[in-house]
């Protein structure tokens, strides 16, 4: 494999994607949530939740942040950052879903997540999005 450049800057970028999502939705922001994605980005979640665009996202996100997600908030942390080529990278996180009053996710809240990021101009965004809980069922 021919070697990517990749710099710090972009690493940094990378990283602070999940802190974006994690003000997001402590704000219970749907569009904003929505805008740290691609136009045709999938989100796929455990159940039956499987989107397939910003709007679907934006729309879903809506919905949970009044309903099952109202008051909740969400943490991440990096596991690993890999470039994949110039503008495309993997990151992996663990986190979960906070209810209000926890400081950590609960075990059966705890999950670990993929994330295919994309650069578009000088902004990377989420194409893609999955995550497994870390407890067995």
């Amino acid at each position: 494999m021919a070697s990517t450049p990749w710099n710090t800057g972009d690493t940094t970028a990378l990283r602070a994607i999940p802190k974006h999502v994690m003000e997001a939705w402590a704000e219970h922001d749907a569009d904003r949530f929505a805008e740290i994605f691609t136009e045709n980005a999938t989100l796929i979640l455990p159940g039956d939740v499987f989107l397939t665009s910003r709007e679907e996202i934006r729309s879903f996100m809506r919905n949970a942040f009044s309903g099952p997600f109202k008051g909740t908030r969400v943490t991440g942390e990096p596991l690993s950052v890999r470039p994949l080529a110039a503008d495309v990278a993997a990151l992996v996180t663990q986190g979960g879903v906070l209810a209000p009053g926890d400081v950590e996710p609960t075990a059966e809240r705890a999950i670990r997540a993929t994330w295919v990021l994309v650069k578009e101009g000088d902004d990377w965004r989420v194409a893609s999005y999955q995550n497994t809980p870390i407890a067995a069922a």
